[in-house]
């Protein structure tokens, strides 16, 4: 089996999928290939295809969204690695998806959060409320990604490998420059050590060449340990893991006492709702987000009319 995840790791890499993307075919893949026994792809089709997506659903009771990346997965292992596209499937159970309405921290619970945090952990808090960013988008910013004249971030390959800019809170200034003094310091380590090198897609490797070892290219938010490049084997230094600040977060929001499921998200979607409720035009907010389509910043809007600002309870209006 691991000869032929190797081969479709070459595919995809060919393909120039994202790191993550990768490891998460493979992961549905082995999964895949272990459902039924340990069968070869090349003799299975659209049947047993059929029977693995209606178990995640029906049996290991699965998200709609974890069966769709699921099954992406696996349309990219019979189009491009088998070479046999798969052709359309009726018999697959899907999970049936429903309406979600997203956390929203008020701005007292966000202070409150942010007090309880220190260090790193907190300017990277600050920048997904700040700006609203994604966990994955705050960590990949490098040196040369924050523009403190003009007060904004260049966001790079973000969801969609999409590039956009958001705004620069002035308060996030201070911290992000005490940050980038600490990891210039660092990287100078990496330099006397020999390395330095950032890493980037091999594409852009092959162009940049020396040109990496620059302070621009470091991640604004390093690692505190070396790991080799998947591609290369080359020793390098990659950003925080997303890991440490879901902990950092969690435990933040419990000597916080706020009782509301908190992650690194809630602060991106307090952060629309903050801004909507300030006044600010939905395109506005939709570019801030990245979103493609205005109607899923809309939702922050749904969360704005039914709150205390919105729908008056007729229960008020008693005598009691």
């Amino acid at each position: 089996m691991s000869e032929f995840l190797d081969h479709c790791r070459d595919k995809m890499r060919v393909h120039h999928l994202a790191y993550q993307t990768e490891k998460t075919y493979i992961h549905w893949i082995k999964r895949f290939i272990v459902f039924h026994n340990k069968s070869h792809p090349n003799t299975m089709t659209e049947p047993e295809v059929e029977a693995f997506l209606s178990h995640l659903a029906s049996q290991r009771r699965c998200s709609p969204s974890t069966q769709s990346q699921a099954l992406c997965a696996l349309v990219f292992l019979y189009k491009h690695v088998i070479e046999r596209p798969l052709t359309q499937m009726g018999g697959i159970q899907f999970a049936k998806r429903r309406t979600t309405v997203p956390v929203v921290l008020s701005i007292g619970e966000v202070a409150q959060i942010l007090k309880q945090m220190s260090g790193v952990d907190r300017t990277l808090a600050m920048v997904l409320y700040g700006s609203g960013l994604r966990a994955t988008e705050a960590l990949s910013l490098r040196v040369q990604d924050i523009d403190f004249d003009n007060q904004c971030l260049h966001i790079r390959f973000g969801k969609r490998r999409k590039d956009r800019v958001v705004t620069l809170a002035s308060t996030l200034v201070e911290p992000l420059r005490t940050q980038l003094n600490s990891t210039l310091a660092l990287h100078q380590t990496d330099l006397t050590r020999g390395l330095g090198s950032a890493p980037v897609p091999l594409s852009l490797r092959r162009k940049l060449g020396d040109s990496l070892k620059r302070p621009g290219w470091q991640y604004a938010f390093p690692s505190s340990n070396l790991c080799p490049m998947p591609e290369t084997g080359e020793i390098v230094r990659f950003h925080r893991h997303p890991d440490a600040l879901r902990k950092a977060i969690a435990r933040a929001t419990k000597a916080a006492y706020v009782q509301k499921r908190v992650t690194c998200h809630t602060f991106r979607h307090s952060f629309a709702t903050h801004l909507l409720q300030s006044g600010a035009d939905i395109r506005t907010v939709q570019d801030q987000l990245g979103h493609a389509d205005v109607k899923t910043t809309e939702i922050y809007t749904h969360i704005i009319k039914r709150g205390a600002a919105g729908v008056r309870s007729p229960l008020e209006s008693l005598s009691i």
